[in-house]
């Protein structure tokens, strides 16, 4: 590749100001350099709403199977979300169907109960921290409920997963990968275990083995490893989404009122807090041709990370992006992905952070700090560490 002039912004998306609030430099990234390569991640950044956009739904020039260009891929990352259109097809309709089949409604309501029963005895503490309290917990149990599986034990489940998703920085951090590999073949073995014991036809594991029963070996394997991924993607996504949300709104006593006394805007509400600060901060393909986009010469084999956040925050597509708008719709965001290799359980998630709103709203008090938060140093998920709460006076 020729000399790229360098990128005009500095952006370290683990540098200790980004990981606090990232706007601001994506804002400069977005405005003075909208696709720009950066060096120290060798890829371009895309930041403008409609760029991605191209990127995500132009599947035959970027490409999100790296054997497209000719590059292996490990046998532990064969799932629906390494496949390209129309590849996975037949894979994400068998599990897409599988989770419109299930009953969301029910997962819902048995979400709620379970949110508001930790709130209730979490509420008498002085303080509380939302991630080991609430959203961990919270997030493996409704995952689990909607596979129909038995979760594994909480602090065991913990450590794979934080193996996992730190992996997924294995461009910034080579250390990474192995350990997420390792991770990634233990959470293989669990899921087919499940598969195994699973003799059940309730759950959205126990629909897709019943009409897989006969399936070919090659078509076998995506499906535990997809499993996998709408199991880890789930859960991770979903605890991180939770903290976010909780920490909005113990630092917007407005927006929490608003919520609270104002049922109508929680669906949209959820949407627009998910927008504002979402969980998943951005994704990767490979051009798989020469390519131009916003203008930039873009070569064959040039990986090309698109970045959800700055897209949510762009003004040529979301009026006032900087600004809370809880009846904000249509709100197509990006902050769980777009499109075909959007994440699986957006539904589900959805539809837990509603029922945490509700059952926040129940709550006498209203939620608020109680101590500094600590952000998780990763580029890929934005998460908090720990996140004090109180729900006291």
């Amino acid at each position: 590749m020729a000399t790229l002039p360098a990128c005009p912004v500095r952006y370290d998306p683990l540098d200790a100001a980004t990981l606090a609030d990232p706007y601001p430099v994506l804002t400069a990234l977005r405005t003075q350099a909208p696709v720009t390569w950066h060096e120290p991640m060798e890829c371009w950044l895309v930041t403008r709403y409609a760029d991605c956009m191209r990127v995500l739904r132009d599947h035959e020039h970027f490409a999100r199977d790296p054997r497209r260009l000719g590059h292996q891929v490990p046998e532990a990352s064969l799932s629906v979300q390494v496949l390209d259109p129309p590849h996975q097809a037949a894979v994400r309709s068998l599990f897409m169907t599988a989770l419109h089949a299930q009953d969301l409604t029910g997962l819902q309501e048995r979400a709620f109960q379970d949110i508001a029963s930790r709130l209730d005895g979490l509420a008498p503490q002085p303080v509380w921290e939302v991630m080991r309290d609430l959203a961990q917990p919270v997030a493996l149990a409704a995952i689990a409920d909607l596979l129909g599986v038995t979760p594994p034990p909480a602090c065991e489940w913990a450590q794979v997963s934080d193996t996992i998703m730190r992996s997924m920085d294995g461009g910034l951090n080579l250390a990474l990968v192995e350990p997420g590999r390792l991770a990634k073949e233990h959470l293989s073995a669990l899921v087919e275990s499940w598969f195994e014991a699973n003799s059940r036809s309730a759950g959205l594991l126990g629909h897709v083995r019943a009409r897989t029963a006969d399936a070919d070996p090659e078509l076998d394997r995506y499906i535990m490893h997809t499993a996998r991924v709408m199991f880890q993607g789930g859960y991770s996504t979903l605890a991180a989404a939770i903290g976010n949300v909780l920490d909005m709104l113990a630092r917007n006593p407005q927006a929490q009122h608003a919520l609270r006394e104002e049922p109508h805007l929680r669906a949209t509400g959820v949407d627009e807090l998910v927008r504002y600060d979402g969980p998943v901060q951005g994704t990767t393909r490979l051009a798989a041709a020469d390519v131009t986009l916003g203008g930039i010469a873009v070569c064959r084999g040039d990986k090309v990370t698109v970045l959800f956040q700055a897209a949510n925050r762009d003004p040529a597509h979301f009026e006032h992006p900087d600004r809370l708008l809880l009846e904000r719709s249509p709100n197509r965001h990006l902050g769980y992905g777009w499109g075909t290799h959007a994440c699986l359980g957006t539904i589900v998630a959805q539809r837990i952070l509603v029922a945490l709103v509700d059952a926040l709203a129940d709550q006498p008090g209203p939620l608020r700090p109680a101590g500094p938060p600590q952000r998780r140093r990763t580029a890929t998920m934005r998460a908090f560490d720990q996140l004090p709460v109180t729900l006291q006076p």
